[in-house]
C-alpha cells in the first residue's frame, strides 16, 4: 500500500516521482490490467466515460461509485466519483474518462446518495462506511445555519490544511482541500481531495450541522 502523502509533501498519486512505476503512474504502459468493474452510479444514468482508442492512457481509478452526469455552462459533462484509493478516499470529478485537476462540485442533495451507494456496494471498510453514514444523518443546528464553509482541519507537513465543504449557490457545493501559506494565507488546491474517510466524515458532519446539505429525506 502507498502512503497518502509522499516525502515531497504531495499526494502520492499526484507526485510524478513517487508514483513512477506503480499503479498510480498515469504514464504506465497500457499492458497493465484494467481495474475491477466494481463501480456503480449513485444517481443519473448513461455509460461511464472511457478514453478513446489510441488516446492517452487512462489515469488511475480505484473502485468507486459515481453521481451524475452533470453539465457545466460550457456544455461539458462530468461525473463525481467517490473512490477507494491507496491510503484513503478520493472525491473527484471525471470528464470523458479523465480525472480533472480540480475540487469536485456537485448538488448538495447528491452527497447522501453517494454515501448510500458506497455502503450498498461495501466500497470501504465497515468503520469508514459507518462514520460517513452517521455524519450525513447528523442533526442540523439552526443556530449554526450561516452558510459559512464546514471544515475538517489537519496538517500537511509544516502547513495547516482543511477539507472544506462550501456552498457555491442554492443548489451546488464544492468539497476541496485548502492549504494555509504563512505568506499568502489560505489557498484552494486545484486537485481532487484524497484523505482518510474520517476526515470526510468530520467535514460532512459539520456541513449537515450548518445546513449545507439540506435535510435528510
Amino acid at each position: 500500500m502507498s502512503s497518502l502523502f509522499c516525502r515531497h509533501n504531495r499526494f502520492t498519486a499526484d507526485c510524478p516521482i513517487c508514483s513512477r512505476g506503480t499503479v498510480l503512474d498515469s504514464g504506465r504502459p497500457s499492458e497493465r490490467r484494467a481495474p475491477p468493474k466494481t463501480s456503480s452510479r449513485a444517481s443519473g444514468s448513461g455509460r461511464r466515460g472511457r478514453g478513446q482508442a489510441g488516446g492517452p492512457p487512462s489515469q488511475f481509478s480505484g473502485p468507486h461509485v459515481a453521481a451524475g452526469p452533470y453539465e457545466r455552462n460550457s456544455g461539458e459533462r462530468y461525473e463525481v466519483r467517490l473512490e477507494r484509493v491507496p491510503g484513503g478516499v478520493r472525491l473527484a470529478s471525471w470528464s470523458g474518462g479523465r480525472l480533472e485537476r480540480r475540487a469536485p462540485e456537485l448538488p448538495a442533495a447528491d452527497v447522501r446518495a453517494l454515501v448510500a451507494a458506497a455502503a450498498e456496494h461495501a466500497l470501504l471498510p465497515d468503520s469508514d462506511l459507518t462514520a460517513l453514514a452517521d455524519a450525513v444523518r447528523a442533526d442540523a443546528d439552526p443556530a449554526a445555519g450561516d452558510s459559512s464553509p464546514a471544515a475538517s482541519p489537519g496538517r500537511a507537513g509544516d502547513l495547516r490544511e482543511e477539507l472544506r465543504v462550501e456552498r457555491l449557490d442554492d443548489r451546488t457545493i464544492r468539497i476541496g482541500r485548502w492549504l494555509f501559506y504563512p505568506s499568502r494565507g489560505w489557498e484552494l488546491q486545484d486537485a481532487p481531495p484524497m484523505l482518510p474517510a474520517p476526515r470526510y466524515a468530520e467535514a460532512l458532519r459539520e456541513a449537515v450541522r450548518r445546513g449545507l446539505l439540506g435535510t435528510a429525506s
